[in-house]
This record gives C-alpha cells, structure tokens and sequence, in this order.
C-alpha cells in the first residue's frame, strides 16, 4: 500500500509542471470564452500554440503528453453523458436511418475528396471523421487511434482549428440562408444538426431560429455523436488488419469509445441524477479542453502553416459536400 502511493506521488510530480501548464491555458480559455463568446477549444488551441516553446522543456512534456493522451480519451468517454437513447429514439424512424447513412455517406465523400486531392488516407480519413460527425472532439478520437507519424499533432489541430472556425461562420450563415430557401422550422433544424461540425454552433445556430428549431438541431446532431465510438472502432479494427500488409504498428482497442457507449447507457437508464450527469457532460468537455490545450503546446504554428491553403480549401470541399448532401436528402423528403 505504501509502495502503491509512493508511486503515485512520484507520478504526480514528474506529471504536474505539464498540468499546471495545461491547467493554466485551460482556465484562461475559458475566461477568454465566457467573456468574448468565443469557442473555448480554439481559445486554448491558439494559447498552447504560443506556449510551444515549453514542449521541449524535459519538466513540462510528461504532463502535457498525459493531457494529450489520456485526459483526452477520459474526456471522449464522458461524451456519452450528453445524450440518452430516449432523445436518439425520439427523433423518429426516418431520422434513426438518415443520420448514421449521413455520416457513413459524408465519411465516403469527404475520403474520397481528399485523396483526389493528393492527400494521404489517415489526414484524408481525419477531415471526413472531423466534418461528418462532430469537428473537434470527433477529430481528436480518431486521432487518438492512428498509428504515430511525424506530423500526426499538427495535423491533428490543423482539423480542428479549421473545423471549429467553419462551425462559427456556419453558425452566422447557415440558419439565414434556410430561411432565405424557405425552409419550415423543423426543417431548418433538421439541416442545422446535421451540417455544423460542433455542438455548440449548432445549439446557438437552432436557437437563434426558434426554440423548436433548436430542440431539433441539437437532437441530431447528438445522434450524429452516437455514432462516435462506431466509427472509431470500425477505423481502429481496419487500421490493425491494415498492420499485417504495412509498417503501421497495431494500436491497442479503442476501450474508450466502448466507455463511450457505457456512459450512454448509463445516462439513459435514469439511475443518475440529472445534476450528476450535467457534471459528469461539464467535466468531458473541460477534459477536450485541456487536450486541446496540451496539443497545442505541442504544435508550433509555423509547422500548421506548412499545410497551406489546399488543406484549408479541402475541409471547406468537405463541409460543403455534406451541406449539398443533408440539403437533398431534406428536399427530397427522405426525413
């Protein structure tokens, strides 16, 4: 027993200049946020990028790598206290089947656009993750289970720097141009859940309509989350298969996506109280937070701008190209 603790004790000291680092950008993200009603993720994105210099800094890596890494995959798992099977079955048959063929159809076309493009298929199969299911958070999951290459963080936060500044200026654009194309409400809510990358656009874009428009809006694209811990599965099994033919090394299982689903159940089943799981949703997104902050640090900006305007130009291809899809299927009347 006192061994266990001296090791625990060691590991918070070699861990807790990184966290403290981590913690600090984090909490300045969020006053910067809560002051300027800006996204939280890309106020401490750009705040850990100015502090890069202190991921070469032998005190501060363990701790930033940790955020990096296992807090992100803590805060994925929690995701799945912030929707229950009874606002997914509520949506209705129609939408139960249109949106996980709208993620799966999305994923395919955005894949596909990028390797037209000439980009290699882990950043391609990043960006259509990214676009299709939930911008930053689904970005980071996916991430989390590719196999390491030299530029893996920047391309990671590449995505969700981009991703998180479209969801904003779709949040402005989006629900004026359905009106404009005279869409009923519901209908507006229907296209808004199903096209803005984050959680939060999407919640300020459907409310911004009406309150039903909202309602809507967020309750699918909380389907649209559902999907999450499937894909990364499905991405992780493939790449490993993909290991026996290829220098990529086998990733472990993905156990977070499946505590995912677990917290999903849990939340559904009504043996928490809500107040626990408003806690419980808060802490997830705090942890992508300080993921987001650690891999910041991580990432210099010079190394982001190296990817240039192609890159940026095929996550706009991307999320156009799940717009046109989400607006056929709504006027066609296939939801």
């Amino acid at each position: 027993m006192k061994s266990a603790l001296l090791n625990i004790q060691n590991r918070l000291n070699i861990l807790s200049p990184g966290l403290i680092v981590v913690g600090t950008i984090a909490a300045a993200a969020g006053f910067l946020s809560l002051h300027y009603k800006a996204p939280v993720m890309l106020f401490a994105l750009l705040i850990g990028i100015a502090f890069n210099f202190l991921s070469s800094d032998e005190r501060c890596a363990p701790g930033i790598e940790f955020s990096s890494k296992k807090i992100l995959r803590f805060g994925v798992a929690l995701l799945g206290f912030r929707v229950t099977l009874d606002q997914i079955l509520g949506l209705g048959t129609n939408a139960l089947l249109f949106v996980p063929i709208l993620v799966l159809l999305s994923i395919g076309v955005s894949w596909l656009i990028a390797r037209l493009m000439g980009r290699r298929h882990l950043f391609a199969l990043l960006t259509a993750s990214a676009v299709a299911i939930c911008g930053a958070a689904a970005a980071l999951a996916v991430a989390s289970v590719f196999p390491n290459w030299k530029d893996r963080h920047r391309d990671t936060l590449f995505v969700v720097v981009c991703v998180t500044s479209l969801s904003t200026i779709a949040m402005i654009i989006y629900p004026i141009l359905f009106s404009m194309a005279e869409f009923s409400e519901v209908e507006i809510g229907i296209l808004i859940g199903s096209t803005i990358h984050d959680v939060a656009q999407v919640v300020g874009a459907g409310y911004a309509v009406s309150n039903e428009t909202g309602d809507i809006a967020t309750f699918i694209k909380l389907l649209r989350i559902s999907m999450l811990p499937i894909i990364v599965i499905v991405i992780a099994i493939l790449l490993k298969r993909g290991d026996a033919t290829s220098n990529i090394s086998p990733k472990a299982f993905p156990w977070f996506a499946l505590a995912f689903a677990m917290c999903l159940v849990i939340n559904s089943s009504g043996f928490i109280p809500s107040i626990l799981s408003e806690f419980l949703a808060g802490v997830s997104q705090w942890s992508l937070v300080f993921a987001i902050a650690g891999l910041g640090v991580t990432t210099s900006l010079k190394s982001m701008m190296e990817l240039g305007g192609k890159s940026i130009a095929l996550l706009v291809l991307q999320t156009l190209a799940l717009l046109a899809i989400a607006v056929i299927a709504v006027s066609t009347e296939l939801i």
